[in-house]
């Protein structure tokens, strides 16, 4: 199979994921309400009420209150100027971190580190999904592991069409049967809102500042939601006067805004923990923390026995399949990205869907949910250095110093390989905040290992992007093409060009001219997509200055995949 075959099949394959690309606006067709509507649908896991009722069993409600509120701030100030850097570029996270401080090979480690949260949350769904399984109709654990993984399958591989339909139509019925009884038992039983304000848990008490923080701690490990949300929040459509405010109102609640959700939700994680140690059984234990236990108790209450369970399995299947889709649909495209980045090789998504999944249905039967609090504490710590780098080489050196480019650079040709502003931050805060949590400097410094791996990629970030001066983000500042990016509402442009590889067009974004001239020596062009899976280097442009001078233009009148007109080259007038 030739390049430009394998290009081709690319993308042939993922006109549904662009996990490689700049989503174009020809595919951009849903309005800001439908992308909010589906990205918040995928927040509608079980794991919040988990990770809520985990905390509060340990600190108590003060504490784990607390921890959550400190938790959600810092999220949405580190998910704000990514998600809108998404939104307004139409980039998920390795395409943004790329031009962000890590280079075009150096964003294949954040990718992986953003895989592993993937399969880590699928498997603690997964298990939440098999247990309620094994409560409701008595199917073993095991096998409820593999039903939970497989289900999911058909609607990870038909893509973002088949997630957008599936969001819509559940989150409703996710609503009535999430909150309605929360809202009931709120109103009527006032003595279990008092035993909620006072419960100490096992350690807790008094509010205490390290408690507080080993709290907000396992909260953080949720951060990579975010990326998630990015993975719809790219398909808004353009920001124009019309739908400014819906735009706006939509990438703040579906990007950081998410967190708000989540927050709410781990509070009535403590929330529905106490009731079941103060209504259905104080000898529960850390059963308390299971989602069926907690909602199957509090459907008791109020209706018989067989409704009841009816109702809490069918509220644990929805929202597992609704967060599950989502965990396998984001992890497929982050291996598959990595893979063809490392290999330029396009192996299709449909196989990383099948590996992610694999592993994820191994972290299952390995009993993962029970170590869930120990492995939620320990990844946060990577987790909190990935995202606060790509944030603050965002709102610091991009905006405040403009030592990085303001626009994010996604393409090859374009950047370095690697970029040591990124890796670097990445990993002395990882190696600091590990050693914190190990207790090398100390069990009193050992709750703050997350603050750690914040506080040194906020510092390190851009002191190291001036010690470089900045000149590691550009391989080139030019591609080579006269057409402006963007159009003049400052959106990026739809103006599309032919790639000589592939022989489709791709929208201006896209798109760099080609190291190889035509036949007549004139400029061609060539896509990020057939860049990548380029293993001969002959398309990628020399460094700057160096550009071959080019010769008349393409054609005019040639006809684009989608049937649209297809704009000419233009002949670059300096090189």
């Amino acid at each position: 199979m030739t390049e430009g075959d394998r290009a081709r099949r690319a993308a042939e394959d993922s006109l549904e994921d662009y996990a490689f690309r700049y989503v174009p606006r020809s595919f951009r067709r849903w309005s800001t309400l439908a992308v909010g509507g589906t990205a918040l649908g995928s927040i509608a896991f079980l794991a919040d009420f988990s990770i809520g009722a985990s905390i509060g069993l340990e600190h108590g409600t003060a504490n784990a209150v607390l921890g959550i509120l400190l938790a959600s701030v810092t999220i949405f100030l580190v998910g704000l100027p990514i998600s809108i850097y998404a939104a307004r570029y139409n980039l998920d996270i390795d395409l943004i971190a790329r031009g962000s401080g890590f280079g075009y090979q150096g964003s294949v480690i954040t990718t992986l580190i953003f895989a592993g949260f993937t399969c880590i949350f699928f498997a603690l769904e997964g298990a939440i999904m098999a247990q309620a399984l094994h409560v409701g109709i008595g199917l073993p654990l095991p096998v409820g592991y593999l039903v939970s993984t497989v289900v999911v399958i058909p609607i990870v591989v038909l893509g973002m069409r088949a997630l957008e339909r599936l969001q819509f139509w559940t989150t409703p019925l996710w609503l009535v049967l999430a909150l309605l009884p929360l809202v009931w038992v709120v109103l009527v039983d006032g003595e279990i809102v008092a035993a909620f304000l006072t419960f100490d848990g096992a350690h807790g008490g008094a509010i205490d500042v390290g408690a507080v923080v080993a709290c907000a701690a396992v909260c953080f490990a949720l951060t990579p939601q975010l990326a998630e949300q990015l993975d719809y929040i790219r398909f808004m459509p353009p920001r124009s006067a019309g739908n400014r405010r819906r735009w706006w109102a939509a990438l703040l609640l579906a990007g950081p805004g998410w967190v708000i959700f989540s927050g709410a939700k781990q509070v009535l994680g403590v929330f529905l923990a106490v009731y079941v140690l103060a209504r259905v059984d104080p000898t529960l234990g850390d059963r308390a923390a299971e989602p069926v236990v907690q909602f199957l108790g509090i459907y008791q209450e109020l209706m018989p026995d067989w409704l009841a369970v009816t109702l809490a399995l069918a509220l644990i299947v929805v929202a597992q399949v609704k967060i599950n889709v989502t965990n396998g649909y984001s992890g497929s495209l982050a291996c598959l990205n990595a893979c063809t980045r490392l290999t330029r090789r396009y192996p299709g998504r449909t196989v990383f869907v099948v590996l992610n999944l694999s592993v994820a249905c191994a972290l299952m039967m390995l009993d993962v949910f029970a170590l869930m609090y120990f492995v939620l504490s320990l990844y946060a710590n990577v987790v909190m250095a990935w995202l606060v780098t790509v944030a603050v080489d965002i709102a610091v050196n991009k905006c405040l110093l403009r030592i990085s480019p303001l626009r994010p650079e996604h393409r090859r040709g374009m950047l370095h390989d690697w970029n040591p502003v990124g890796l670097v931050s990445v990993g002395v805060a990882t190696v600091l905040s590990l050693l914190t949590f190990a207790g090398v400097f100390g069990e009193v410094l050992r709750p703050f290992a997350v603050g750690v791996a914040i506080v040194v990629a906020a510092v390190v970030t851009p002191l190291t992007a001036v010690l470089t001066r900045g000149r590691w983000y550009l391989r080139r500042s030019w591609d080579g093409i006269t057409l402006p990016m963007v159009d003049e509402q400052g959106s990026p442009s739809a103006v599309r060009l032919r790639c000589h590889v592939t022989g489709y067009t791709f929208e201006r974004p896209d798109m760099l001219a080609s190291a190889e001239p035509g036949p007549f020596g004139e400029t061609q062009h060539i896509s990020s997509l057939a860049l990548t899976l380029d293993g001969s280097d002959r398309y990628v442009l020399p460094p700057e200055g160096q550009l071959r001078t080019a010769g008349p233009p393409w054609p005019l009148g040639l006809e684009d995949m989608d049937g649209g007109p297809v704009a000419p080259s233009r002949s670059p007038s300096k090189t």
